[in-house]
Parts: structure tokens; sequence; C-alpha cells
């Protein structure tokens, strides 16, 4: 029952740790692919993808200017001009040497940029996870206290019962017996009882 559980939460861990080289890899097959369909040593689709990559480093400078630059768009943006560039040198060189430079080049970026977030995400899980066992401990805490708290006043409750109804059944055997004047006891500072007739046939 757990085994697909664990092998999904396992996936979804190694996924994303797997996507910059997923991502660089990707882009150097479908270079390759454009070099063997006619885009080795041409001018002119190299000159596009330099223009596809300057604009996008642009966008991706623009985009990280300022104080309200968006880093997001930013990060999108350089990480598009990186591809072109790899996609345009990968499709235009002749040898597999050079675009395997740039891949690994590129690659080792992705995971450098990548291992930033990473960390702040680890940072706020962490945190997060912390906030949540000292809430829960709280309220176990606050739980503990009135759980005591409750039973103590139980407690009380049924030693207070226990002693009425001891004083009750002396004060009911007490009045069996000949002689017995609930008058002093409310002179002597008892609540007043209810007048007991005492009289014995002797």
């Amino acid at each position: 029952m757990n085994e697909p559980l664990i092998a999904r939460s396992s996936l979804a861990l190694t996924l994303p740790k797997a996507a910059p080289a997923i991502a660089t890899s990707t882009v150097l097959i479908l270079g390759r692919i454009w070099n063997a369909n006619g885009a080795e040593h041409s001018v002119g689709n190299a000159a596009l993808m330099v223009v596809l990559a300057t604009g996008a480093a642009a966008a991706g400078a623009f985009a990280s200017a300022g104080r309200r630059g968006d880093s997001v768009i930013a990060g999108t943006a350089f990480a598009a001009a990186g591809g072109l560039a790899l996609a345009g040198v990968a499709g235009y060189a002749d040898g597999i040497s050079l675009p395997l430079l740039l891949w690994a080049l590129a690659t080792a970026v992705a995971y450098g940029l990548a291992a930033r977030y990473w960390r702040t995400d680890r940072r706020e899980a962490v945190a997060y996870e912390r906030r949540t066992i000292e809430h829960r401990e709280d309220h176990a805490h606050a739980e503990r206290i009135e759980a005591l708290r409750a039973g103590a006043q139980i407690e009380v409750a049924r030693e207070s019962a226990a002693y009425a109804t001891a004083l009750a059944q002396a004060l009911t055997a007490r009045a069996a017996l000949p002689g017995f004047d609930p008058v002093e006891l409310t002179r002597a500072g008892l609540p007043e009882l209810p007048a007991i007739d005492t009289t014995k046939e002797h």
C-alpha cells in the first residue's frame, strides 16, 4: 500500500534536481538535430540565433534593472538567452566538442542558479515546519494544563461531595441521639438546622 506513495514522493523530489540537466540536454539534442538538417555553417541561421539570444539577454537585463525588477522574469529571460546561444552553437558547429563544452558550462550555470532557489525553498520549508511544531507543542501544553486544571476541579468537587455526605450522615446520626439541640449548634456558628423531634419514648 505504501510503496507507490514512497516511489511517487522520491520521484517528485528527484525530478526538480534533474530539471536543469534535462533542459540543457534537450537543447543540445535539438541543436544537433538542427545541425544535421542543414544548419551547419549556415550564416543566416547563426545570425537568427544571435539576434534571439541577444534579445532575450536584453530583456533579462531590463527585467532585473531597478528596485522593482522581477527576478523570475529576469531569470527566465537569461535562461532563454543561454538556451538559444547553446542551440545556435550546437546547430552551427561542425564538430561535437564545442557544443559539449557549452552544454557542460550551461548545465553548471543552471545548477548554480537553481541551487540558490533550492536553498531558499529549503530554508522556508524548515522555518515553516519549525513554526508548525512550536505551535503544536504550545497547543499541546495548553491542553495538558487545562486537563490538569479540570482534573483538579473534579477532584475538589468529589472531595467536597464526600465531605458533605459525611457531614450529613454525622448530623443525621447525631440528631438521632437523645439531648440533641440544634440551637446550640447555631449559636456555635454552624448553619441553622431544621428542627428535629428528638423525643423518644422510654
